[in-house]
């Protein structure tokens, strides 16, 4: 999955529920799954009786729904421990109680050590079990510290409570929803199949069923989500193995959803099907994230993705063949064990074939446990620092003349939001970039034809044309 900046998730207090009582506080590192498993566990503790707020110092739980793909990512967790630490030793002081809890990769990588490092933290829950929290609060409210990091022989899913209506419509016109979690490519720098387990798919009957709950609650677009969401497969209502270009298909024909995209895919896993979904499916919007990490044969080999450079440039033709107008986005790793400058510079022969709308590039960062970490060669920080900055300068370039290319065009745009501007409503392009235009707030969940007038850094600006 691609990282994204931390970011608070907020569930309002849906109406008619009480305003007085427990409140928890979460904070959301990494990806977008995290986002989903942030929200779902504040419905299942919604259901416990406790309100989500956006002011850390009413919180009487605060929850770190932590990211482990990068060192600095786990760090900020311990850094953030060390503030909550002294919150909670001033609230004892006056007499009232903080829980707090680590949930997530973090939490399912280093366990108890988090206790160790943290002796703040009253429990640490991985990404797999959260379903079980309000027991575990009773636990840790006990003076037990508890953790819970075995991988549940039963399906969480089955025992999340469904969306709240209320809830879920005032978290805005987009969803996430996952359907496939864990990853069973062991790619050598990366520690998902160690953090979230082997590769399991959620059954059709209950995406279905989500889904359908979330479009009856206001949502316009729904991202699947999954460590590779295209290995997602089941068992189709017709009795044939679906994979997830039979499952679109399925979502497109729900009433009311205007909207499909999925997240993150793995160049191993693009069937046919999923491929010619992209052709014959309007809801399914012209965006696909498709990690290659490096553009060296020898580097890809090392970090074991199992497909050549060239193998996945001939893969982007075939899809870009049925879907001329497909924006690309991608992830990027410098510096990987071994890398020489030569390897190096097939990466940008690469990027310039390809020509991304939008990628995520980073220095290789060791993770303990993968095999990367063992591997020798290890690239000198100065020399990472410097690939990176070549890498996303050509990166930032191409995303740049992609949304210069978008000036002039015109578009239907889902209003998702108010901008910072008053008068101002902020959507998303087919493309995934933000659109920011002149609406009225009333119109948030429209979907309206717009042209794009001008390009941004990091965002389009539009003009409605009522046609």
């Amino acid at each position: 999955m691609s990282e994204q900046a931390p970011t608070l998730t907020v569930a309002p207090v849906a109406p008619g529920e009480a305003t007085a009582g427990r409140k928890v506080f979460v904070k959301t590192y990494g990806c977008q799954m995290n986002v989903y498993d942030s929200d779902r566990m504040t419905d299942t503790l919604a259901r416990d009786g406790y309100q989500t707020t956006d002011v850390l110092e009413e919180a009487d739980l605060v929850l770190l729904n932590t990211c482990h793909i990068r060192e600095k990512a786990a760090e900020k967790v311990y850094s953030e421990l060390g503030r909550l630490r002294d919150m909670k030793k001033a609230r004892a002081k006056d007499g009232r109680a903080l829980t707090i809890g680590v949930t997530g990769c973090v939490a399912q990588a280093e366990g108890a050590e988090i206790l160790r490092r943290a002796p703040a933290v009253d429990l640490v829950v991985g990404p797999q079990t959260y379903h079980r929290l309000p027991a575990m609060l009773k636990r840790a409210k006990s003076g037990e510290r508890v953790v819970e990091t075995e991988y549940a022989i039963e399906d969480k899913f089955e025992h999340l409570p469904a969306p709240d209506r209320a809830r879920t419509r005032a978290r805005g016109v987009t969803a996430f929803l996952t359907v496939q979690e864990g990853c069973d490519k062991f790619c050598t720098f990366c520690v998902v199949p160690y953090t979230r387990g082997a590769e399991v798919s959620r059954p059709v009957a209950q995406i279905v069923a989500e889904a359908e709950r979330l479009v009856a609650a206001g949502v316009r677009e729904i991202t699947l989500l999954g460590q590779n969401v295209n290995a997602w497969h089941g068992a189709g209502p017709d009795g044939g193995e679906w994979g997830l270009g039979n499952l679109l298909r399925r979502l497109s024909q729900i009433e009311g959803l205007a909207r499909l995209r999925y997240t993150t895919s793995h160049p191993r896993d693009m069937d046919e099907s999923l491929i010619a979904a992209h052709r014959d499916l309007p809801k399914l919007m012209p965006y696909l994230h498709l990690p290659v990490q490096t553009g060296s044969d020898r580097i890809l080999k090392a970090m074991n993705r199992r497909h050549t450079a060239a193998e996945y440039i001939a893969l982007i033709e075939r899809i870009r063949a049925v879907q001329p107008d497909l924006a690309i986005s991608g992830d990027f790793i410098v510096g990987f064990p071994g890398e020489t400058d030569e390897d190096f510079e097939d990466t940008l022969r690469l990027v310039e074939t390809v020509g991304y709308a939008q990628a995520f590039s980073f220095k290789y960062s060791i993770r303990p446990g993968t095999p990367g970490a063992q591997m020798d060669g290890h690239v000198a920080e100065a020399v990472k620092a410097e690939r990176l900055e070549r890498l996303q300068d050509l990166l930032f370039r191409q995303q740049r003349a992609f949304a210069a290319g978008c000036i002039g065009r015109g578009i239907d745009l889902l209003l998702e939001k108010p901008g910072r501007m008053p008068g101002q409503l902020v959507g998303r392009s087919p493309w995934l970039q933000p659109v920011n235009i002149d609406a009225k707030g009333s119109e948030i969940g429209d979907i309206i034809r717009v042209r794009i007038t001008d390009a941004g850094p990091n965002s389009l600006f539009a003009e409605a044309t009522g046609a």
